[in-house]
């Protein structure tokens, strides 16, 4: 082959070789982000579909331009990494983590590399997961609910709405690791207003009938639900036996309270999803996740519900009605 035959075959036809088909087609192929989760699918549809609106209206349309690969334990933190692992052998472009800190600690063990949005109740700089909330460094960041840490303020409400109640008690579950940092942060703010706090578990549907029982034969004068994933896909059976053992329980999220529970305080359950959507699409546009700012609620809500406090012979003072941000009648 003549020497000038040779160069016109690098810059024509030959420039493909150049560029390996691979690395040509993974420039020109659909981001994908993997989804991974502690929870099952049905109790995340609302988040997920906060998430997929938020993707969408960023330019990012699942299905069309990006492809998002969900994968979820169904309450079985054992699978969480397995499940990851799945994910970075899929060569995900980023990894979104919802169900607590368990689900983020799976995927910062997966991989170094990938980027990783959380969505978490936990406090990620205790989780070990970031070095701190300003610059979390390495290739992690995400959206902290502060769950956890409301759980002094739940049960201080909880007090006010049930002053009768001298014992308290939480429910956790305890196949989560981090149950025992909800029971201890409830014991401390128990002991700062003179009552006593004791634990009730429940890790499966049965267990969690079990649970009320027990804690009505033990005393309890109100109950508290952990922060675990699995409450939260149980919303209609937890608010069902709180009514039957005329039980007044405080959940995390208004919408046990929309369903006829009693009390609630936290923020928005969707409004994270968007958030940490946010980030997902800045992060596909380059930025570094350790250079992003782990981001906080800055609203919380006060729910109540005053036909189910009608109902357990609770008077709710006005006061405590004007501060609440919302009465469902």
């Amino acid at each position: 082959m003549r020497r000038r035959e040779f160069i016109t075959l690098l810059s024509g036809a030959g420039a493909a070789a150049a560029y390996p088909l691979p690395l040509r087609a993974q420039q020109n192929a659909t981001p994908i982000v993997g989804f991974l989760s502690s929870g099952a699918p049905g109790a995340f549809a609302e988040m997920t579909a906060a998430f997929n609106k938020a993707l969408s209206d960023a330019g990012y349309v699942p299905g069309k331009n990006v492809t998002i690969e969900f994968r979820w334990a169904e309450g079985q933190y054992d699978r969480l990494p397995a499940l990851a692992a799945e994910l970075v052998r899929r060569r995900v472009a980023v990894i979104a983590v919802a169900g607590g800190a368990v689900s983020a600690q799976a995927a910062k063990a997966a991989t170094s590399s990938i980027p990783i949005v959380f969505i978490m109740g936990d406090d990620p700089v205790k989780a070990g997961l970031v070095g701190s909330l300003n610059r979390p460094g390495g290739n992690i960041t995400g959206v902290s609910l502060i769950i956890a840490q409301l759980m002094a303020k739940r049960l201080e409400l909880l007090t006010e709405l049930v002053p009768s109640a001298s014992m308290i008690a939480v429910l956790v579950n305890p196949a989560n690791p981090n149950a025992q940092t909800d029971l201890s942060d409830a014991q401390s703010a128990a002991r700062a207003r003179g009552r006593q706090v004791f634990s009730v578990s429940a890790s499966n549907p049965p267990e969690i009938d079990a649970a009320f029982a027990s804690a009505k034969q033990r005393g309890a004068g109100a109950l508290i639900t952990g922060t675990d994933i699995f409450f939260t896909s149980r919303r209609e059976q937890l608010v069902a036996v709180a009514k039957r053992h005329s039980m007044p329980t405080m959940y995390q999220w208004r919408e046990f309270v929309v369903d006829g529970g009693l009390v609630s305080y936290g923020t928005s359950h969707t409004e994270p999803y968007r958030q940490a959507a946010a980030y997902i699409v800045r992060v596909l546009k380059g930025e570094k996740p350790g250079n992003l700012p782990v981001t906080q609620p800055t609203t919380f809500e006060l729910v109540i519900n005053l036909k189910t406090a009608n109902a357990l012979g609770l008077t709710v003072s006005p006061q405590m009605l004007a501060r609440a941000d919302e009465v469902i009648e």
